[in-house]
């Protein structure tokens, strides 16, 4: 098992804020200043957009909605993230891990099935498409429980999955045609098991999954712990009250 970081940022992170640290981590990270680092958060709402976004396509945000909309590096299409979300970035190094983004996005998928089990909930891939998704069931396709889209540089992985914990999957369809799937279904994990599920709960079920899959040991660090070892400010950072 390799020593990590794992950094479970408290309240909501303005997304702004998480890329700047993401980028932090990942330089000091590409320097061999820094272990492999994995953050867990909960975003402010935001619609972010990947590279092969079709704006005009995936985006029809009702104007009535006040929600930011950010252009991003990542892999991927459109998705949205909120609060009852738990979004995971690791910032790895994949000359330790296999150099294959393919291998590494399955691996994300894999984590993440690995933590819907300990709900006892079976996620699923779906042949051609990223992310994991729910077996059909009672007369309802296949739905989209969590999306994945990545970047590396230098083989340095950024950006990561987000996991529909509890929060309402209207926007994915209301606002945008998330990753591009025109009718598809999206769901989350309270609404698969019929009663409230808290990000906070699934939070350590996450990092041991992630460390399963990865190998990974982890060491805890704070918010400013981490931003102490990057020698720059977690921008933008905020906890709810």
């Amino acid at each position: 098992m390799a020593p990590a970081y794992l950094v479970s940022l408290p309240g909501l992170t303005p997304y702004a804020g998480a890329l700047e640290l993401q980028r932090s981590i990942a330089g000091a990270v590409i320097d061999g200043s820094l272990q492999d680092t994995v953050l867990l958060l909960e975003h402010e709402p935001v619609v972010t957009l990947g590279r092969r976004t079709d704006e005009t396509a995936e985006l029809h945000v009702p104007d009535d909605v006040q929600v930011d909309i950010v252009e991003t590096n990542r892999g991927g299409k459109s998705t949205y993230h909120g609060p009852g979300q738990l979004v995971c970035y690791p910032i790895l190094d994949l000359n330790r891990h296999g150099r294959d983004l393919k291998r590494y996005v399955r691996d994300l998928e894999e984590a993440i099935i690995g933590t819907l089990a300990a709900s006892r909930l079976a996620g699923v891939r779906i042949e051609g498409l990223t992310g994991v998704w729910m077996p059909p069931r009672d007369g309802h396709g296949p739905r989209k429980i969590a999306s994945i889209g990545v970047h590396a540089s230098r083989w340095v992985t950024t950006h990561g999955y987000a996991l529909n914990v509890d929060l309402d999957p209207a926007p994915f369809t209301d606002w945008i045609t998330a990753c591009g799937l025109e009718g598809a279904q999206f769901t989350t994990m309270a609404r698969e098991l019929g009663r409230p599920t808290h990000v906070d709960d699934v939070r350590p079920v996450a990092a041991t999954a992630a460390a399963e899959v990865f190998g990974l040991r982890f060491e805890e660090l704070s918010a400013d712990e981490i931003a102490g070892l990057v020698e720059r400010p977690v921008a933008g950072h905020a906890t709810s009250p």
